[in-house]
């Protein structure tokens, strides 16, 4: 199997918009029109409630971790899976199916963490949930727990893991860049994870 079909693989499976398609088809929400605007797991939980977000959460991450389980299981080639990887969070990030207008790649990031790391994925989300349950920012709770899950993903298993995690995190802070201008601020939106 030629290697760039797993890139490519990659980028339309993480274009799928989840968070635009289900809080749509089970609510009739359009969350490109309510809360941030964003089509990402965080708006949908903001704006559907848990319970529907929560579909959207694990279906983005579904989205990241296949395509470079499938990547690992056919290929093994790290600098393939770490294109994969790459890829997929660019589709979600920027999607062919919605004007390249996407979500910021965190699930998709957890996603493939898991599939790379189930232990720094675990890290990941406790981090996450400590962070935003305390402050309520989400934001700050996807950037920290990113930073840290690239530590401990060098730590864990090495150099192209760790790299591969700062590169998704590196990509996430940038499509963050309004959110932590917010942060400064003192602007930035919240979210309740257990309240409608």
């Amino acid at each position: 199997m030629d290697w760039w079909l797993f890139p490519i693989l990659g980028y339309f499976t993480g274009s799928i918009p989840f968070s635009y398609l289900i809080p749509k088809w089970l609510k009739g929400i359009d969350v490109r029109k309510v809360g941030s605007g964003n089509v990402g797991a965080t708006n949908a939980i903001r704006t559907t409630g848990p319970a529907v977000g929560g579909i959207c959460l694990l279906l983005d991450a579904l989205k990241g971790f296949f395509p470079v389980f499938i990547t690992i299981t056919f290929s093994g080639d790290s600098k393939i899976v770490s294109l994969t990887a790459i890829a997929t969070v660019l589709g979600h990030d920027f999607p062919i199916f919605m004007k390249f207008k996407g979500g910021k790649g965190v699930a998709s990031t957890l996603g493939i963490i898991f599939c790379l790391s189930w232990p720094t994925g675990l890290v990941f989300t406790l981090t996450w949930l400590v962070i935003v349950m305390l402050t309520k920012y989400a934001s700050l709770g996807s950037l920290v727990a990113l930073y840290v899950s690239a530590l401990l993903g060098y730590l864990l298993k090495g150099y192209d893991t760790g790299m591969l995690f700062l590169i998704l995190a590196v990509l996430s802070t940038l499509r963050h860049s309004e959110n932590i201008q917010r942060l400064l601020n003192g602007t930035e939106r919240k979210v309740n994870l257990f309240k409608r």
